[in-house]
């Protein structure tokens, strides 16, 4: 399946349509603060869209030559179609060419569907952060992760 896919910077006039997919992909979604803070700073915030629908999007840090990406969703009706991996392929490549030698990412540790996502685009496990992300039992374990760039 093919899609005519597009990638632009994430502005204030998306967040209405961010948050919607934040909410329902989340059980803890980052906040609309979040993403406006976030905009703010000048991270690299990018949406992915097909036509005129919202199909993901992502926030990526990029300093002292290393990205760092904080958040990466695709939308669950755009889930199953290779989405999330356009979308962190086209993060990587930003990544790339800001002359970033190394790429982190962290993943809830029973995520499996991301972080086996990231391991086939090349990410290595580095170490587990415990307690990292909020869970209904309390906190949940982090997998942090690195690809060379």
């Amino acid at each position: 399946m093919s899609f005519d896919l597009s990638f632009r910077p994430m502005g204030f006039d998306d967040l209405n349509r961010v948050m919607e997919i934040e909410n329902a992909v989340y059980e803890f979604p980052w906040t609309r603060g979040n993403f406006a803070d976030s905009i703010e700073a000048n991270y690299h915030c990018v949406v992915m869209e097909s036509g005129t629908f919202l199909a993901g999007y992502g926030v990526m840090l990029l300093a002292a030559g290393e990205a760092n990406l904080l958040n990466l969703s695709v939308a669950k009706n755009w889930q199953g179609m290779g989405m999330g991996r356009k979308l962190l392929d086209h993060f990587v490549g930003m990544a790339k060419a800001q002359g970033a030698s190394a790429f982190y990412l962290e993943a809830r540790l029973s995520n499996n569907v991301a972080i086996g996502l990231y391991s086939s685009s090349g990410f290595i496990e580095l170490c587990v952060r415990p307690n990292y992300y909020p869970s209904a039992q309390g906190r949940e374990d982090a997998v942090m992760m690195r690809k060379m760039l």
